[in-house]
């Protein structure tokens, strides 16, 4: 099956599933170190990338036939091709004419490169996992989740990695403690990250590429693969929305609460509006639409308070206002709670990284109204929290919740 057959999106095809998928592999690799303290033999600590790819490959085909058989059964109509507008009622489908009352668009996003020489060396996203051959030592430039994803588990499978970050620190926008803990815990495992930095140029010499640097110690550094992380943006790029009569505002879909866009009879949810990038909000957008448009059922979708997850090595999620935002919003009363812990998996083996967690609180209305952790299990944690702090669980609620023993999670219920 090739790509343009296939369905699912960015998400099934090239990122989350597929990222998460290495992300597990790569988990491998710091069970295995610590096998022995608990009396196993040493295992080997290198990964067969070929099957690790074919395996990847078969899980994605397994879930767009899945897909497919799903909307197959609703009565869907699949028709492949590329896609550009000639009115705002009409679609030219690879050279086939279609007419339709309504219309929705549902294009999503495409990751773009940084304007510098020698780019073109440079792969994305996408292509890290169409690659047939394992980076030896991998330079990634980017500070966002998706960079910082597959410099963890890149890192997790014994590959060398780079990491060039153009802000001071990882993960801007995210609380301070979470880019901090994260932050060190990956260069605690070996991943060399350089802040305040930006490529000047790649060349290629030989086998290898040269990265010109500016703003680090070290002005230039070699590798055999480079992946431009720095943004995606929406994929509007030969859909002809101007002869639609839709609007695109600082490049994407401009739509209103119901995901209309400025043509009364034409909709677009996901990447391609400005709504924020992830899978769940896509998915949430969407199912409204469906009831409000077709169900006779209006309905829009709270964006406020969308959980997110880093599934990499070390692993954060976190729901909620960051420490800097519920302090520009609330001033002085905001007041945090923290701890810094070993897992009880590391009273035997050997102590890698410390799981944090941390809740932050409104002490006027004691309302929780963030909750961040770095740690295994922690995207499923967040994601339980997030229900909660949604409807509206206050600092004394957690305090008078009993945990579950031994677990990670019950130490948010005991922190004072």
């Amino acid at each position: 099956m090739s790509e343009r057959d296939q369905v699912g999106g960015t998400c099934v095809i090239h990122g989350c599933i597929p990222e998460k998928l290495m992300a597990y592999a790569a988990s491998f690799s710091h069970v295995f170190e610590d096998a022995d303290e608990y009396g196993w033999d040493k295992v080997s600590d290198r990964i067969d990338w070929h099957k690790f790819m074919t395996a990847k490959d078969r899980a994605i085909q397994h879930l767009n036939k899945l897909h497919i058989q799903h909307l197959q059964e609703a009565g869907v109509s699949l028709i492949y091709g590329e896609t550009r507008f000639l009115d705002s009622h009409t679609l030219d489908v690879g050279g086939h004419q279609i007419t339709a009352n309504k219309i929705l668009i549902a294009v999503g996003g495409e990751a773009v490169k940084p304007e510098i020489p020698g780019i073109e060396y440079a792969i994305t996203t996408r292509q890290m996992f169409e690659i047939k051959q394992q980076p030896q030592h991998i330079a990634i430039i980017g500070s966002d989740q998706i960079a910082v994803k597959f410099a963890g588990s890149l890192n997790g499978l014994i590959s060398k990695v780079t990491l060039i970050v153009p802000e001071d620190r990882i993960l801007p926008g995210r609380d301070e403690d979470i880019r901090t803990t994260v932050q060190e815990s990956m260069m605690n495992n070996g991943i060399q990250i350089f802040c305040n930095t930006v490529v000047e140029k790649i060349e290629k010499v030989q086998d290898s590429l040269l990265l010109s640097l500016l703003g680090n110690e070290q002005d230039s550094i070699t590798v055999n693969t480079v992946l431009s992380a720095i943004a995606r943006v929406p994929n509007l790029s030969g859909l002809n929305l101007e002869k639609a009569g839709v609007q695109v505002k600082q490049g994407a879909i401009a739509v209103d609460e119901y995901s209309c866009t400025t043509q009364a009879n034409i909709f677009a949810v996901g990447d391609c509006t400005d709504r924020p990038h992830w899978t769940p909000v896509a998915i949430a957008t969407g199912r409204a639409f469906a009831d409000t448009v077709f169900g006779n059922q209006p309905r829009t979708v709270n964006l406020e308070c969308i959980p997110s997850a880093l599934s990499s090595r070390p692993e954060a999620a976190t729901v909620g206002l960051t420490e800097a935002k519920a302090r520009e919003k609330f001033g002085e009363s905001i007041r945090c709670y923290s701890q810094r812990f070993q897992p009880l998996f590391d009273t035997i083996a050997e102590p890698e990284q410390k799981t944090l967690i941390k809740l932050v609180v409104d002490s006027k209305s004691d309302r929780v109204l963030g909750a961040h952790m770095v740690g295994e299990y922690a995207a499923e944690i967040i994601q339980c929290l997030g229900l909660a702090i949604r409807t509206g669980i206050t600092k004394k609620d957690f305090d008078a919740t009993i945990g579950i023993h031994p677990s990670a999670a019950e130490e948010f219920f005991t922190l004072r």
